[in-house]
């Protein structure tokens, strides 16, 4: 019996465990946030759209965001084409110093010169021209915009494909999006994106030039292709539902599960054991007690005879 008391017992213990296991938060496994900012952006490569809906996506959340500038608007034609706003813009060469863009691209004061910007019907550039900074000179940063009808979802999305550092009149970075994209009829939103892996690299270098210099804009929103004077459009997020925090819930959660139905199972299969012994002993009783039956009754009828 000592086979099956032990095997109850664990299954006892793992059904007052598991429920405490199974609905507890989830540990996050991300960085600590930055001083400066909220949570990062999950990153991975590039989604594909599925049925014109990209996976993992918060779509349609109003962001009421109370950034220190107004947002950078480029118009065409009369009409705005491009609006793009962040809290810092920040690159940084190798180990110098970092350079801090923000005024000199959001501020009143220091209008950063957009007049070569482009807008088409499919395509948009956004173009910050900033002149000489410290010891660059002529930087500017490009922004390659496009926009793209799905069949599948009946709409038009809108991406940042790259984005490009200008400097010294002919030196070039490029940096390949990933995962910057929204409806056409709704603004994009990330806390961070950035070249830094911790940050979950959006921006991938797509030179060796590039990979000397990182670059990363916090609290980052742009909209393109349908942009209304009154502002941003409701917001599709960058956060997506499976964080790793989530999953690894998930994962938890599931090898609980395991355990536990083996635990059932072990329990099921010593019961059936166990029942298996008790009828062999049982069968084993029966045929000895009829042996003695059936030898009690010769020895009587020895005695009976004459």
């Amino acid at each position: 019996m000592a086979p099956k008391s032990s095997a109850a017992s664990f299954s006892i213990l793992l059904l007052i465990i598991a429920p405490l296991l199974l609905f507890q938060q989830p540990w996050s496994t991300a960085d600590p946030l930055p001083a400066d900012g909220a949570a990062d952006c999950p990153g991975n490569d590039k989604a594909t759209l599925t049925d014109g809906v990209p996976a993992g996506r918060k779509l349609l959340q109003t962001v009421e965001a109370e950034l220190p500038f107004p947002p950078l608007q480029v118009s065409s034609n009369g009409r705005p084409c491009v609006m793009f706003q962040a809290r810092k813009l920040a690159l940084r060469y190798e180990r110098r110093k970092q350079v801090d863009l923000t005024e000199r691209a959001f501020s009143p004061r220091k209008s950063v010169d957009t007049s070569q910007s482009l807008c088409r019907r499919d395509t948009a550039t956004l173009v910050m021209q900033f002149g000489d900074v410290d010891d660059l000179r002529g930087l500017s940063i490009r922004m390659h915009l496009s926009n793209t009808f799905y069949e599948s979802s009946g709409q038009w999305w809108f991406s940042v494909d790259s984005v490009s550092l200008l400097y010294n009149s002919s030196q070039e970075a490029v940096f390949n999006a990933s995962d910057v994209y929204a409806p056409s009829s709704s603004s994009y939103t990330c806390s961070r994106v950035s070249s830094l892996e911790r940050h979950s690299a959006l921006l991938r270098p797509g030179s060796d030039r590039a990979r000397r210099w990182t670059l990363t804009f916090t609290d980052f929103q742009i909209q393109a292709f349908n942009v209304t004077s009154g502002g941003f459009s409701p917001a599709s997020d960058c956060a997506a539902f499976l964080t790793p925090a989530i999953l690894m819930g998930l994962v938890t959660s599931l090898i609980l599960l395991l355990v536990l139905a083996y635990a059932m199972h072990l329990l099921v299969h010593l019961n059936r054991i166990e029942n298996e012994g008790e009828r062999k002993a049982h069968a084993r009783f029966l045929h000895s007690h009829e042996q003695l039956e059936g030898c009690c009754a010769e020895n009587a009828d020895d005695k009976d005879a004459p």
